[in-house]
């Protein structure tokens, strides 16, 4: 049997969609739900998708296509490890790409897995102890078993190198999208109902996302009361905004410490559809993170029209470019002096709104999709062909033998 008579069957992709699926969505499951969403406008008859989640969908937004199937499979503990895994063995896709969490511990596919930073590793003292063993167990596990890895930049790209001995080749960047519908909201009244809903009045500084050390808050919240005196307006408000993580209760420890209570805000987890009103009534977004395997809120914030201040490490540089104020994440001094110069320059402001205007323009989720769809196709085609091999090596053989069979001395 020649190879030409082996023929390929359309690819099927299978993506853990567990996290995209949940109702509150931080970085990670953002991340997920737009790249999935953006890997089904790429759906054909050729070229399927299978989606795998533990409940129904909470999002409106979920994709909708002939070609792309959502299974829901529910079960009550280790669902990854034992109902996914069960799953795979009984209907294997060609892949299965894990865009934010973790491969099963059996996994009869190819795996590719997208690694969002390292921070644990950096700054271990900003993790739980078993959140680090986890962290690290699983990294350096995908590093070993899984076909493919994704990292969201360089700079995640290098530490998966230079702590996991992984090949380069074996890792591609792929830059995260933004939502596209972001833009400033200019109706005033808009921006004060969104205001009056969070108990924010005056002018404020905000930061936006999860609340937890790796964050840089409690440095922020010192930084912040040492630009005090040098804040022209007296009731300009630091707005810390966002569900709590771990290890956040240093943070409002060290607001009543310096007796910020009134000046700094915490409005708690903030509404999708109230972000864009809130960024874009801010002073400034102030994001002065220790370590971050992309930044996307930084993204969000330049589209939103805010200034940004931002760190000068990890990915962030690289998703800020020129269009930041950058500072030492370490040096709280940098920190306040960012502040006030975001507070008293309004040309400076100006200046990074313009520039974060062209800055988002390098990062879709179009763009993104498509880099992970040549991704997937490739380790589906290089499967594809170690099978087609032993095929066709299998039917030579049984040709072998056959003939054997009908040469045999009478």
């Amino acid at each position: 049997m020649s190879d030409s008579s082996f023929i390929l069957h359309p690819s099927s992709f299978g993506i853990d969609a567990s996290r995209a699926a949940r109702a509150h969505r931080t970085g990670t499951e953002t991340y997920s739900l737009e790249l999935i969403k953006a890997l089904a406008q790429l759906a054909s008859p050729q070229r399927r998708f299978r989606l795998y989640t533990p409940h129904p969908p909470q999002s409106t937004a979920w994709p909708d296509s002939p070609y792309v199937e959502t299974r829901v499979i529910p079960w009550p503990r280790l669902w990854t490890h034992l109902r996914l895994a069960s799953e795979l063995h009984l209907h294997p896709p060609d892949v299965l790409f894990v865009p934010a969490h973790v491969l099963p511990l059996s996994c009869p596919v190819p795996g590719i897995v997208t690694v969002h930073d390292l921070g644990y590793l950096h700054y271990p003292e900003a993790h739980r102890p078993f959140d680090r063993w986890y962290l690290d167990w699983t990294t350096r596990r995908h590093t070993r078993v899984a076909r493919h890895l994704i990292a969201d930049s360089q700079a995640t790209k290098n530490d998966l190198i230079d702590f996991y001995g992984a090949k380069p080749d074996q890792i591609s960047v792929v830059y995260l999208g933004r939502d596209e519908t972001l833009a400033p909201v200019t109706n005033p009244e808009v921006v004060a109902v969104a205001k009056v809903k969070y108990n924010i009045s005056g002018d404020y500084f905000l930061y936006l996302g999860t609340l937890q050390p790796r964050k840089n808050l409690v440095r922020l919240v010192e930084a912040f009361h040492s630009a005090l005196d040098s804040l022209p307006n007296e009731s300009l408000k630091l707005v810390i905004a966002g569900r709590q993580g771990w290890l956040y209760e240093d943070i409002f420890e060290r607001v009543r410490q310096l007796g910020l209570t009134g000046r700094i805000l915490f409005p708690g987890f903030i509404a999708e559809a109230d972000k864009p009103a809130l960024l874009s009534g801010a002073l400034a977004y102030v994001c002065p993170s220790l370590y971050e395997g992309f930044g996307l809120p930084v993204l969000e914030a330049m589209a939103c029209g805010a200034p940004v201040l931002t760190s000068t490490v990890s990915s962030l540089p690289e998703v800020a470019g020129s269009a930041a104020l950058l500072v030492d994440p370490q040096d709280t001094g940098q920190i306040s002096a960012g502040l006030v110069q975001l507070a008293t320059q309004a040309d400076l402001r100006r200046r990074l709104i313009e520039q974060g205007f062209q800055q988002i323009q390098r990062f879709s989720w179009s763009k993104a999709a498509g880099q992970v769809l040549e991704i997937l196709e490739a380790v589906a085609s290089s499967q594809k062909s170690v099978i087609r091999q032993k095929t066709v090596y299998a039917h030579s053989q049984t040709g072998l033998e056959n003939e054997k069979g009908t040469n045999k001395p009478q």
